[in-house]
Order: structure tokens, then sequence, then C-alpha cells
């Protein structure tokens, strides 16, 4: 028997369904931010959808997308 490359069919209550995509959220010079590390901080540029700068008191960090560890406030 041979095999033939062929897309398969998920029951949409089968627990082994590809998990959903979160949409990458959008971030505005100004807004305020939360970081998981740095605590409150402000945008203060933004690289497109790839990375913004904020900044946290004396320091800046750049932060590349996805943005796990930074919350919009």
């Amino acid at each position: 028997m041979t095999r033939t490359a062929v897309a398969r069919h998920t029951l949409a209550t089968s627990p082994f369904k590809a998990p959903e995509v979160a949409p990458i959220e959008t971030y505005e010079v100004g807004d305020r931010v939360s970081h998981d590390r740095h605590g409150l901080g402000r945008v203060v540029a933004v690289e497109g959808t790839a990375a913004v700068i904020c900044s946290f008191g004396d320091q800046r960090l750049r932060c590349s997308s996805p943005f796990v560890k930074l919350v919009k406030l």
C-alpha cells in the first residue's frame, strides 16, 4: 500500500486540533505598558509590527514581536 499526502479533517471536539493563533497586539507611541520584569513603562518608538521600544524610568528596552511579556494598559 502507498500513502498519499492528504490533509486530514479534524473534528471540532478533538483534543488534538491545531491551536488557535492569537492576533499580535499593536502599539502606538505614548501607550502605557506593563512588562513582567521591568514594571510600568511607556512606548517611545514603534518598528512596525516587528518591535517596540519602551521606556521604563531610566532604562529603555526593545521588545520584539510576539509581545509575550508586554501588556497594554
